[in-house]
């Protein structure tokens, strides 16, 4: 190779290596170790002190099936479910009128949605408290009107998680869903016109399946931290719904054992990769669901 040539491949490289290699840097230290770190203990034990004993077992990982945590596997599943649904149902409207709206009310919708992400979502749901508590806004609106006698029981109990859940994570599924409206081919639907077809069935047969993996992408990055969201049970569901996160939380700050707490990690870790893997198989890619 001529000398000429090497300068030119060095000064290919280094710009693309300055570039590259602080991203590279901060990937494997942020992410890549500590993720290999929770994947080894998950298979380590603790000593009768709590320290982390380097042992290869697979114990943690059987104690995942002990009776007593099928209730909360349960409990997690059904306020994961739910608060994916009514996030859908909430959010697709939402997102199929802001990406049908002109840029000045397109703009005014994003700034509304993400404004609540300037404040720390815990204050936020220290706020849904004095409004669902039984001395609450609302107990005390509709005791006024007289439409009670007494305050109903909002706050502490599962519907107050799931509504916690939807405030929390409504946008992470909102702009999914509007990225990929706002993306489609609007020939499309008006074909569907000129043919006679009627707006809902426009709808059904169009605009539906077009949006699906808007949908699937919104699903993945709704139900998987709902699962581990345990702040939001903490908070409004007073410690009696409790999640899967509940448990990992537990392990690391109270019980100590940290390769079961890793375990439940990597349990979650899975599930997340299953759900990737399918929304991959309904035609996303990684990175539409990254760009979101």
């Amino acid at each position: 190779m001529s000398i000429q040539k090497k300068y030119n491949l060095r000064n290919k490289i280094i710009p693309v290596a300055v570039t590259v290699s602080p991203v590279a840097v901060w990937l494997v230290l942020l992410i890549a170790v500590p993720l290999l770190y929770i994947f080894i203990i998950s298979f380590c034990s603790t000593d009768a002190e709590h320290n982390i004993v380097f042992s290869f077992s697979l114990a943690n990982y059987a104690k995942m099936f002990d009776p007593s945590l099928l209730t909360i596997y349960a409990n997690s599943l059904a306020i994961s479910v739910l608060t994916t649904v009514f996030c859908i149902l909430v959010g697709y409207p939402f997102a199929y009128i802001m990406a049908f709206s002109s840029p000045f009310k397109k703009s005014m919708m994003m700034v509304f949605l993400l404004l609540p992400f300037w404040t720390n979502s815990i204050i936020r749901l220290y706020g849904w408290r004095t409004i669902i508590g039984r001395n609450g806004y609302i107990n005390l609106a509709l005791e006024k009107l007289g439409v009670i006698s007494s305050p109903l029981t909002m706050l502490y109990t599962r519907g107050a998680v799931v509504l916690g859940m939807v405030y929390t994570l409504l946008p992470f599924m909102i702009l999914p869903i509007h990225t990929v409206i706002d993306k489609l081919d609007r020939s499309y639907l008006e074909a569907a016109s000129d043919l006679g077809a009627k707006p809902v069935k426009s709808f059904l047969h169009i605009t539906l399946p077009l949006t699906m993996p808007g949908i699937f992408a919104g699903t993945i990055m709704v139900f998987i931290p709902s699962l581990a969201y345990f702040f939001v049970s903490d908070i409004l569901g007073g410690g009696k719904n409790q999640l899967i996160g509940n448990v990992i939380e537990r392990q690391f700050k109270e019980a100590f054992n940290w390769p079961f707490g890793a375990a439940l990690s990597i349990l979650l870790i899975l599930i997340t990769l299953l759900l990737v893997k399918a929304y991959m198989k309904t035609g996303g890619s990684l990175e539409e669901l990254g760009g979101v």
